[in-house]
């Protein structure tokens, strides 16, 4: 699953304009907050959804990453 979510956001994802990015991220924790029965939860219900995906990673070096990154498109 990994390799296919990486290869989407290379190919499709990643050069959205940032408007773009940020609805889709609403778009995708709406559906989370979602359950299998089509209810919404509550964010206390989804603590820790996805977590794997930042296992291993330094929350200060992806910061400073995301804001070098932003600093260049300015």
């Amino acid at each position: 699953m990994g390799g296919g979510v990486d290869s989407l956001y290379e190919t499709e994802l990643r050069h959205l304009p940032l408007e773009e990015k940020l609805r889709l991220l609403e778009l995708i924790a709406r559906d989370l907050s979602r359950g299998a029965d089509g209810d919404e939860k509550s964010i206390l219900e989804i603590r820790g959804l996805g977590a794997e995906i930042w296992r291993g990673i330094d929350a200060q070096e992806y910061v400073d990453q995301m804001r070098s990154e932003w600093d260049r498109r300015c």
